[in-house]
């Protein structure tokens, strides 16, 4: 799996964190997008982009809450940013939505927290013609269609 992941200045340790951990289960390759932008929408969207183009299996964005990276990562065509802070919400955003982008807040969510919604995130996949795949289909033609 290749896995983008990027944040604003503010979440530089739990990105620093994650990677480690995401390297130490063995998720695949992780490309780190940065970092250092204060304006954090420029991070998010680069990830986002990166996701929807195919590049990237999945990305994850942190931020302060996660809201602000979730917003601007949905605004990319193709992506399917969800924010994540609990974890049955993290598995349904892979298993009944299809996201592709997990939005983590550094300041409102726990480390260990964010491990395990990360690994709920990346262990489940979205079924093609699950109950669920009108909803997703319906989703996308609008995304198309904007």
């Amino acid at each position: 799996m290749k896995i983008a992941i990027g944040c604003d200045p503010n979440a530089r340790q739990a990105k620093e964190e994650m990677i480690c951990y995401m390297n130490q289960k063995g998720y695949g390759e992780v490309t780190d997008f940065g970092s250092d932008d204060v304006i954090y929408t420029k991070v998010a969207v680069r990830v986002a982009e990166a996701v929807a183009a195919g590049e990237y299996d999945r990305g994850i964005l942190i931020c302060g809450t996660g809201i602000g990276v979730s917003l601007a990562a949905n605004k990319v065509r193709g992506a399917y940013a969800a924010l994540l802070s609990d974890i049955y919400s993290a598995k349904r955003a892979r298993l009944s939505n299809d996201a592709n982008i997990a939005c983590l807040g550094a300041f409102t969510v726990g480390s260990k927290l964010r491990e395990e919604l990360v690994d709920a995130f990346l262990t489940n996949e979205f079924e093609p013609g699950c109950s669920s795949q009108a909803k997703v289909d319906a989703l996308r033609e609008f995304d198309r269609n904007r």
